[in-house]
């Protein structure tokens, strides 16, 4: 199998295994077994975001981040009608998730189906269907279940504070483009899982030692606020923003010099651009405004590290999101190559 085909094959898998911030251990699960298929053992913090080590030459370590965890929502409370109210798990356009088909997860283990959609969801019944404010107030959740009470949503074990994911929608089309919620940043978790399988085929050891910290809150502003201590350099691999005043594109991986939390290390982004055109690899340099990632979060809870950031294009981010096999491919190029630098 070619690492491509693995990478899509693995970001379908874990694409669909639902994840909102803080409910990650289905998925964490599913990394660690792949990690260990490839022969690496892996450790959790105690926030419960996974570290894969791969021993390297020396002792020296390179630390590599992504994070599982996506956008989602929480239920708020019960409607007179049997409806659930939701608050969001994660910052996103209430815009994007009506009419998204829903899975209600209960602290019982039991899962319900359902629908997201405004208080006032049809243009046939309402005077305002369409110029309703789009906020979580006047957003809920409609249960594939008989129920029309809040008696009978307690009966289903459903409550207060029980997660709420959204179906991920997974398509790779024949032209290459990858269509699904959380690709920010599942992509990248199956990027580097794909490093992690070409490094276990080669049998060679890297130059440094790595350890991957696969982190479960990034999507709430503190995911990798905790990496070990000997982590010296730190690449968070997450998406590349594409919009207006942005040179990026699916096809491509960004290289961020700078977002919301002021500029990455200078030395490491410049390696990294010099990497990207010394082995023809497509990429784009870019500020992210309005961005945030993993090294920052790491940073912001008093990491000693040097921090830098890349990752495919994603457009329509924290939307219905899309990107191209070929921008995750020369995201992993960009990664091996700084690895064997």
């Amino acid at each position: 199998m070619e690492t491509m085909t693995y990478v899509t094959e693995i970001l379908e898998k874990i694409v669909n295994i639902p994840s909102p911030s803080g409910y990650t251990k289905e998925v964490l699960k599913a990394v660690e077994e792949e990690a260990k298929s490839f022969g690496y053992s892996s450790t959790y913090n105690r926030k419960g975001g996974l570290i894969i080590e791969v021993p390297g030459q020396t002792k020296e370590v390179l630390g590599l981040s992504a994070h599982v965890d996506t956008l989602g929502a929480m239920i708020r409370s019960i409607t007179p009608e049997g409806r659930l109210n939701i608050v969001l798990v994660g910052g996103f356009m209430m815009e994007s998730i009506e009419g998204m088909y829903c899975k209600v997860h209960t602290r019982t283990g039991k899962t319900y189906t359902g629908t997201i959609l405004t208080k006032e969801p049809s243009v046939h019944t309402y005077d305002n269907a369409k110029t309703l404010e789009r906020k979580a107030k006047n957003m809920e959740v409609r249960l594939d279940e008989l129920v029309d009470s809040p008696k009978d949503i307690i009966d289903l074990e459903i409550s207060t504070g029980d997660y709420i994911s959204f179906d991920p929608m997974f398509v790779h089309t024949k032209s290459g483009y990858i269509k699904s919620r959380h690709l920010d940043d599942k992509a990248s978790v199956a990027v580097l899982l794909g490093v992690l399988r070409d490094i276990s085929l080669s049998g060679a050891l890297p130059k440094r030692t790595l350890k991957l910290v696969i982190s479960n809150y990034e999507e709430v502003g503190f995911g990798a606020s905790f990496i070990p201590e000997d982590i010296e350099e730190f690449i968070a691999v997450d998406m590349g923003a594409l919009g207006d005043d942005l040179t990026g594109s699916e096809h491509k991986v960004s290289i961020c010099a700078q977002d919301s939390s002021g500029p990455y290390d200078y030395e490491m982004t410049s390696r990294l651009i010099s990497l990207a055109k010394e082995h023809n690899i497509g990429h784009a340099v870019d500020v992210f405004p309005h961005y945030g990632s993993d090294v920052g979060a790491a940073i912001r809870g008093g990491n000693d590290i040097r921090g830098a950031l890349i990752g495919q294009g994603v457009h329509a981010s924290h939307g219905t999101e899309r990107t191209h096999i070929d921008g995750m491919e020369q995201t992993l190029k960009l990664i091996k190559a700084y690895i064997e630098r």
